[in-house]
């Protein structure tokens, strides 16, 4: 995944809050307050700030998985960290040793929608999440092998994220298609905490959202909403 903070403004210009987390908590059915990619705003060295999206890191050398006493977080073949919730004993040490806080633990039983009150559970599509155990984002793992994006990338409405597949040297963010790596070295990407080992699969390309006008002074971002469990109200908890 590259995130592209050039074209990132939080969603300021569309009077929302951002609209990749908006997409990822419909899309996955999140009970609030979880965000499997939150939009931090951190502060730029010359002054102001810039937002940053982030969603799991999927690391190649996650410490996640090294943790695990049961083996039910692991590395996908396609390189995705999963969480087989039947395995996860609810331990949450997963939880303490992921240096970018991107997992959450399910500590109750939120209402869900009707039409998904029948879904099969799988380790890459979590509805409905077991109780009582861990989980995070999963770069839409379903999603993607059916053919389409990410629910943040199509989400997205500046295009700021891109998809892609390394092997394949391709990334898109379903407008433009672009070469990862020459997008990457190109524009001085950098991945978040790259000291720590970890390899993260995420890369970010320097910015504060000046390609689509954001002035870095210009602070604040909307609140983030769970409109879906409006829409729940009434349904049947989950009981897995």
């Amino acid at each position: 995944m590259i995130v592209d903070l050039r074209h990132c403004d939080g969603c300021q210009s569309q009077g929302t809050a951002p609209q990749c987390t908006l997409a990822t908590i419909e899309g996955h059915l999140l009970p609030e307050p979880m965000e499997w990619i939150e939009v931090y705003e951190s502060p730029l060295e010359g002054g102001g700030t810039q937002f940053v999206p982030t969603p799991c890191q999927q690391c190649q050398n996650p410490p996640c998985v090294n943790v695990c006493p049961v083996a039910a977080t692991f590395s996908a073949p396609e390189g995705v960290v999963l969480i087989d919730q039947d395995r996860c004993i609810g331990c949450r040490m997963c939880m303490a040793a992921c240096p970018y806080d991107r997992r959450f633990f399910n500590w109750g039983s939120p209402p869900v929608p009707p039409e998904a009150l029948l879904a099969d559970y799988s380790m890459e599509h979590q509805v409905q999440a077991k109780v009582g155990t861990v989980t995070k984002c999963d770069f839409c793992v379903d999603m993607v092998r059916a053919g389409s994006l990410p629910h943040c990338v199509a989400g997205c409405p500046q295009g700021a994220i891109y998809y892609g597949d390394l092997e394949e040297d391709l990334a898109t963010n379903g407008k433009t298609l672009v070469s990862f790596k020459d997008f990457t070295t190109n524009n001085n990407a950098y991945r978040l905490k790259e000291e720590l080992g970890t390899h993260p699969r995420v890369w970010y390309i320097p910015g504060h959202g000046e390609a689509v006008g954001r002035d870095p002074h210009t602070t604040g971002r909307m609140p983030t909403k769970w409109p879906w469990i409006e829409r729940a109200k009434g349904a049947v908890t989950w009981k897995r």
